[in-house]
């Protein structure tokens, strides 16, 4: 039995992992640190209402402050850890002092991937990852302002749909030849380019960044592209990918590949230690993949798994994954994987704002994209759980209640 349960990390999959361990009965020492000065938020809307103003900071945290405190959890906000020793079963922080382990969770997470350019640190380039990360870009946000995005997928989308309502220009360069091109079909990626242009969005593809350009004070003033392009810009927020925070696991020996290995109990190469979130590499059983995927379901999913097998309840990970991006009035709902589909089929019109693309592999349905088809996602959750066949005919007739397709 463990008695002393330590987790790295103060995001959702943390609070999660607190919020099973107690109600499941853990009594033990529970101990978080998280590197930010807050407690677990929400990290959805900072891109979309937050970043808008339209969300108060308050209703981002996932729980209280109380919360802990009532659990009986020390939480220990804004303090890193530096070391993990497997040998001694300790964790150091970054103040000096350590705290023993016998169990540990490591929720990580990700960090934005960084650009590659010459000018990518000058004043007015910003990530966006955090909650402090979205204030400083936020301060910058004035209509009329110029923006430019760098990349083209969720977090690049929604940040362009946010100020273009904030009144910005707004230009978005992405290196590939469609936008969200790793997560949807072309249908997709066309339509939500004609909603982005419809709104005032100028969106680029095939767009390779060559470097930024600054005034004489040092803040960013223009884009430039490999094409011989300058794009001016005011404010720059670049959005090309995460990567997995797995330093510390790989200092301390845990097996990593794009991220820490961990079973289909979410336990690492070290029986003591579990992983769980964006900064996991795992076996979805589902589709027989090793994958990272970055989404809060995957956090919160993860995190309950993680947490029953630390206390000695055996579980298997086993989900069918899902996101979503809010982008304007639109709602993308993405359920299940859709690598190596060989088939395509559009319910619905994209003219009408409310279709689905359902992705098939011999036969199966294995994912599916909805826009504001809240009926269809449902359905395709069981189907998709079920491996289901439908009948392709159907599929296709919108007409026909997607649950009725098989």
């Amino acid at each position: 039995m463990r008695e002393q349960i330590v987790i790295v990390g103060a995001g959702q999959a943390a609070v999660q992992a607190v919020d099973t361990l107690r109600r499941k009965g853990f009594t033990g020492k529970l101990v978080v640190v998280g590197d930010e000065p807050w407690v677990a938020y929400q990290r959805p809307p900072l891109s979309k209402k937050y970043l808008a103003g339209a969300l108060e900071r308050e209703r981002l945290f996932i729980r209280p402050a109380h919360f802990y405190a009532d659990h009986g959890v020390e939480i220990r906000t804004g303090r890193r850890v530096v070391e993990l020793s497997r040998g001694d079963h300790r964790v150091r922080l970054d103040d000096g002092s350590s705290i023993a382990y016998d169990g540990l969770l490591l929720a990580t997470g990700s960090t934005p991937r960084k650009l590659a350019a010459p000018g990518a640190d000058l004043a007015g380039v910003h990530y966006l990852r955090t909650l402090d990360d979205v204030d400083r870009i936020r301060a910058e946000l004035a209509p009329g302002r110029r923006l430019v995005v760098v990349g083209g997928g969720y977090i690049g989308l929604e940040v362009a749909a946010t100020a273009r309502e904030l009144g910005l220009e707004a230009t978005v360069l992405e290196m590939a030849d469609r936008v969200m091109n790793r997560v949807t079909c072309p249908q997709l990626s066309t339509f939500f380019t004609q909603e982005h242009t419809r709104r005032g969005v100028r969106i680029l593809c095939n767009a390779r960044v060559r470097a930024l350009a600054g005034n004489a004070e040092g803040r960013v003033r223009s884009v430039l592209t490999e094409d011989g392009a300058e794009h001016p810009a005011d404010v720059v927020v670049i959005g090309v990918g995460v990567v997995a925070v797995e330093e510390l696991a790989i200092a301390a020996g845990l097996e990593c590949s794009n991220g820490i290995l961990v079973d289909t109990q979410c336990r690492t190469s070290d029986p003591d230690i579990y992983a769980a979130g964006d900064c996991t590499s795992h076996t979805n059983l589902h589709y027989g993949l090793r994958v990272r995927l970055e989404s809060v379901d995957n956090a919160f999913e993860q995190a309950i798994s993680a947490a029953l097998n630390l206390i000695g309840t055996p579980t298997v990970h086993n989900k069918v994954p899902w996101f979503w991006s809010d982008q304007f009035d639109l709602k993308l709902v993405i359920v299940g994987l859709c690598q190596e589909h060989d088939t395509v089929v559009v319910r619905g019109d994209p003219a009408s704002r409310s279709f689905s693309a359902c992705y098939l592999r011999a036969g199966e349905l294995v994912a599916i994209d909805t826009v504001n088809h809240a009926k269809d996602q449902m359905a395709a959750r069981k189907l998709i759980a079920a491996r289901a066949r439908p009948n392709l005919d159907k599929l296709a007739d919108h007409t026909v209640a997607l649950k009725d397709s098989v």
